[in-house]
């Protein structure tokens, strides 16, 4: 059963004000933020906003689906939850809630290794829906452990995020002291004592920490990952037997290498304009990446999606599944699990509606005659 409150929020922006209301401004704007100037993020909003979708009139479309597949195995939904550090910022059992939503769904979710709850407990809530994210690591045992680890956990895919040689240059950051593990001075216990519901709630539950690590000084989220090169990506290739895909690619040529050695998916992502407001914009990537690589291997697209219109927008440019990741913190903090509930209701009514004014019963009819590029009218407003 929804929340009273569960009506008031429909679209992403109702969930992003709510947010707003109920968190401390440093965890909001550490959600909601991006590298630099926010421009990236910014404007890859913007070109997906001007994307235009082809209607079709007189199809039959009244038996549609929102049933779709990510490696062959079915999902009830064609959304998945991108990875995420520290998601219990947007609020107490906010990992549980978005595994628990996985396997309601049969959604894959990303289990970040800065997660704030253990892959293990990931593994378990999710039913085996859960993808663990690997980012680089310098020291060869502690991998090959953290591997064995993840393998006995049961994971049969493992994203590796290339895209953080180094943290992102986030202003807001700097500026609201953000340190993880928490760090309290004047500044921020004002902050906090502004936000009762979400501190207290902190407080009884204790403050988020990561969750894969025993000692939380043990992995070190601001750390250089520079070292990261093609012979690790051959290195984990040989010594990860399941599913790899490779996150935060913008780049085709890399995007042709990766495919040459042995990568199950390449996985679109600018990391949500959080690592740098220069980088090419996702959306424009995604087909020239589709175009370069073909059909035979899958990919994979996050950043800058919001709605149920985006999303098929996403599909029409070559995404073989799409992943969101602020809106499903941005919908916890807002309202909890029925935020979560309440924001999917909403994005599938709207993603079916945009299904049925295109004239696609299934998402894997969509394809790139359903999109078309208004330059003009972006020009206009440049």
């Amino acid at each position: 059963m929804l929340s009273p409150f569960s009506n008031v929020d429909i679209s992403f922006d109702d969930f992003r004000q709510s947010a707003r209301k109920r968190l401390p401004k440093l965890l909001f704007e550490y959600i909601d933020g991006a590298a630099s100037d926010g421009s990236g993020e910014a404007d890859n909003r913007k070109i997906i906003r001007h994307l235009r979708l082809n209607t079709k009139a007189l199809i039959n479309v009244e038996q549609r689906s929102l049933n779709h597949k990510v490696f062959r195995i079915p999902s009830k939904l064609p959304i998945g939850i991108a990875p995420m550090g520290m998601v219990q910022m947007a609020g107490v059992g906010a990992d549980e809630a978005f595994a628990k939503c996985a396997a309601k769904y049969e959604i894959p979710v990303g289990v970040s290794t800065a997660a704030s709850m253990s892959l293990e407990k990931y593994a378990e809530y999710s039913r085996g829906y859960a993808w663990f994210q690997l980012y680089y690591m310098a020291d060869k045992t502690e991998l090959e452990k953290l591997l064995n680890r993840i393998l006995v956990a049961g994971y049969k895919t493992l994203i590796f995020t290339v895209d953080v040689p180094e943290i992102g240059f986030r202003p807001n950051e700097i500026r609201n002291g953000l340190k993880i593990p928490f760090k309290f001075g004047p500044k921020q216990i004002v902050d906090f004592a502004m936000h009762p519901t979400w501190s207290i709630r902190t407080l009884i539950n204790g403050p988020p920490k990561f969750g894969n690590f025993k000692d939380t000084n043990s992995f070190n989220r601001d750390a250089s990952r520079a070292g990261a090169d093609w012979e690790f990506l051959r290195y984990l290739r040989d010594h990860w037997p399941n599913k790899l895909v490779i996150k935060g690619v913008l780049n085709t040529e890399d995007a042709i290498n990766m495919r040459g050695m042995g990568v199950d998916g390449i996985y679109v992502s600018s990391h949500g304009g959080r690592q740098l407001a220069s980088a090419p914009h996702p959306i424009e990537m995604l087909p020239k990446i589709r175009k370069a690589l073909g059909d035979n291997v899958h990919i994979f697209y996050d950043s800058g999606l919001r709605s149920g219109e985006d999303l098929v927008k996403a599909y029409a440019l070559g995404a073989n599944f799409a992943f969101m990741g602020r809106p499903w913190s941005l919908a916890y903090a807002a309202n909890n699990r029925h935020g979560i509930e309440s924001y999917i209701d909403n994005l599938c009514k709207e993603t079916s509606v945009a299904m049925a004014m295109i004239g696609r019963r299934k998402i894997d009819e969509i394809c790139l005659d359903d999109i078309y590029f208004n330059y003009k009218q972006m020009k206009s407003e440049n």
